[in-house]
């Protein structure tokens, strides 16, 4: 006899950073997925050149913003006598997010050595390859625009053990990323099943729609 579960398992949406000099710092998965998101999507059309004549010509895909907040916190983990990441509470989880924004210390170290060592250009460091996840259908590069942390909660040691996140995130398109760099790609993908979606749900819109039609007035 099988049982029926009371609730579906929920995907956990997540953001992750991939770095080459510590590649598991910015892994941030949703201890709960935000309960509302929120996507700004403007698009670009070009000014150049058309006018009149070709006033719908893109220049690429539209400009996105997603923002959201997550609520974090420990409380349960603190009753059954788990502290959180080095007995933290919530700083190593909050630490793997603000990390999005930091040049990694390595970078920094060797930038100081090649400007001792007398190098007249010295770039600065670069931030990490950033994916927002959000189930396998959002899966798309960005770039942190803001970051705002809220703790309203703390253990006796003042460590976070309730708090909330709010993010603004730009999306990054093949218009911000170089061909050899894997974010543009991973744009592309994102772009191809959007495609996919709106082709299906369009398909579905024409046969209701001349559903509706063939039904006529008097039906």
């Amino acid at each position: 006899m099988t049982t029926f579960p009371g609730s579906p398992q929920v995907l956990k949406g997540a953001i992750v950073g991939i770095d080459i000099f510590n590649p598991v710092s910015s892994v941030a998965v949703f201890q709960y997925n935000p309960e509302q998101l929120s996507r700004s999507v403007t698009p670009r059309y070009s000014e150049a050149g058309g006018g009149r004549a070709e006033p719908l010509r893109l220049q690429g895909p539209p400009t996105e913003t997603i923002s959201a907040t997550l609520q974090m916190d420990v409380i349960d983990q603190l009753e059954r006598g788990e502290t959180g990441p080095l007995g933290g509470g919530l700083t190593g989880y909050i630490a793997a997010l603000e990390m999005l924004a930091y040049p990694k210390t390595i970078q920094v170290a060797i930038n100081q050595a090649l400007m001792l060592a007398g190098t007249m250009e010295v770039l600065p460091p670069v931030a990490p390859l950033t994916l927002f996840i959000y189930g396998w259908k959002r899966v798309v590069p960005v770039k942190l625009e803001s970051l705002s942390i809220t703790e309203t909660a703390h253990d006796p040691d003042l460590n976070p053990i309730r708090a909330d996140v709010a993010l603004s995130m730009k999306v990054l398109t093949y218009n911000d990323l170089s061909m050899t760099h894997p974010g543009y790609w991973a744009f592309i993908a994102h772009q191809v099943i959007k495609e996919v979606y709106a082709t299906a749900a369009s398909i579905d819109n024409i046969a209701n729609f001349g559903a509706v039609l063939g039904a006529g007035p008097g039906s």
